[in-house]
C-alpha cells in the first residue's frame, strides 16, 4: 500500500500540468462527470482567493491530487448550510491516477486536508459528490463527514457533505 507521506507533495502545481493530469485521469474514468473540471481561468481566480492545489508525485510521476477552496457566503447559502463561511473550507476535486487506485489515497488526502484545515483555523469542511460515486462517499463517511443535503448544479447532481473539524480529526 502506498502511503501519502511517502510521496512528494507539490503545492499549487503548474496549472497546465494539473489540467493535463486531471484530463488524463478523466479519460480513464468510467464516469468522468464525477470529477469537476475547473478551467485554467477558474483555477487562477480560485488561487487568488486562497485556494490550494496539492499534487502528489512518485518518482516525478503524478499519482493523485486534491484541492481546498475557501468558502464564500454564496457557497454556504447555495449548499443550504447554517454555518459561518469564514470558518468553512471546501474540499475540491480529488482524484487518483488509475494505476494507483486501491491504495486508499483519496481517504489519505482527505485526512491530510483535515489536518491542514485545522492548522489554518477552519472549523468546518464541506464537499460535494456525485450521488453515484460510492467510492468518494465511502471515503468521506469514513472520515466522519455527514450527508447534509442534495443540490442540482450546472455540472450535475451532487450530495453535500459536512465535517465538524472543531471536534478533532477522527471524531464522528
Amino acid at each position: 500500500m502506498i502511503k501519502l507521506e511517502e510521496l512528494e507533495k507539490i503545492e499549487n502545481y503548474n496549472l497546465d500540468k494539473y489540467i493535463s493530469f486531471r484530463e488524463r485521469v478523466k479519460e480513464n474514468m468510467k464516469n468522468p462527470e464525477w470529477l469537476g473540471d475547473f478551467t485554467k481561468e477558474d483555477l487562477k481566480n480560485l488561487i487568488k482567493i486562497g485556494s490550494k492545489i496539492f499534487v502528489f508525485l512518485k518518482n516525478k510521476e503524478e499519482v493523485c491530487s486534491t484541492m481546498i477552496i475557501p468558502s464564500t457566503s454564496e457557497d454556504i447559502e447555495k449548499f443550504g448550510l447554517d454555518i459561518n463561511y469564514k470558518q468553512t473550507i471546501d474540499y475540491g476535486p480529488t482524484f487518483v491516477d488509475d494505476k494507483y487506485r486501491g491504495n486508499k489515497l483519496q481517504l489519505q488526502m482527505t485526512k491530510y486536508l483535515d489536518e491542514y484545515s485545522i492548522k489554518k483555523g477552519y472549523k468546518y469542511a464541506v464537499s460535494t459528490v456525485h450521488p453515484d460515486n460510492i467510492y468518494s462517499i465511502r471515503n468521506l463517511k469514513e472520515d466522519c463527514f455527514e450527508e447534509v443535503g442534495f443540490k442540482e448544479f450546472k455540472r450535475g447532481p451532487r450530495k453535500i457533505y459536512k465535517k465538524n473539524l472543531a471536534l478533532g480529526l477522527d471524531k464522528c
